[in-house]
């Protein structure tokens, strides 16, 4: 896997997330005006490995 940063059309900063296959699994869905600041959604995105994962179509009584 590989995280890919560019500019689109418009100039805002993107990434997203291809496995080795060439898909695209994730992408930053907006555009953002810094570098630092794409960099920074990419960082949440590696982080967020350890976050729970929430059954949400079980109801809670």
């Amino acid at each position: 896997m590989r995280f890919e940063l560019f500019r689109d059309s418009g100039g805002h900063w993107r990434w997203r997330l291809r496995v080795q296959n060439g898909n695209v699994i994730a992408d930053s869905a907006e555009g953002y005006a810094r570098r630092e600041d794409c960099e920074h959604g990419i960082a949440l995105v590696k982080g967020s490995g350890e976050a729970p994962i929430v059954d949400m179509t079980t109801k809670i009584a």
